[in-house]
């Protein structure tokens, strides 16, 4: 999948959430993102920005890192937190726009950027999470 503009980002976000408004898709992505960008390192951070349209990749870039990285539901609950929302509601966004991103950044770097985060991520990203073998 290839988005040109930001705006494209915006009305599949809006379509895979299925918000009622560009607002509603630009605000999950905005919040989305900046969190990623916090837990992102190195470069997959850059792989990942590359492939995005650049409002989107200032948004992934422009944070510096959380000095912990967090699991999956941790992140959820940080943007519940952040934004006064339920962990309900930041999941569903979360996983509208990470299932976006993921789909544009191709399977290869999705692997490569969850191999790099702790567990609890895949689902975010619209896969499974596959427990290693003890």
């Amino acid at each position: 999948m290839a988005l040109s503009t930001h705006a494209d980002l915006v009305d599949k976000v809006r379509l895979e959430g299925a918000y009622r408004t560009r607002e509603q898709a630009e605000d999950a992505i905005r919040v989305v993102l900046s969190g990623l960008g916090r837990q992102l390192t190195g470069r997959e951070r850059l792989d990942l920005a590359a492939r995005l349209p650049l409002e989107a990749a200032l948004l992934l870039t422009s944070h510096t890192l959380d000095p912990e990285p967090t699991t999956g539901l941790g992140f959820v609950k940080d943007i519940a937190a952040r934004t006064g929302t339920t962990p309900g509601i930041a999941r569903w966004d979360t996983g509208s726009v990470l299932t976006v991103v993921a789909a544009l950044a191709g399977p290869d770097l999705i692997t490569r950027i969850l191999s790099r985060l702790p567990v609890g991520w895949a689902l975010l990203f619209g896969r499974a999470e596959l427990a290693s073998a003890a």
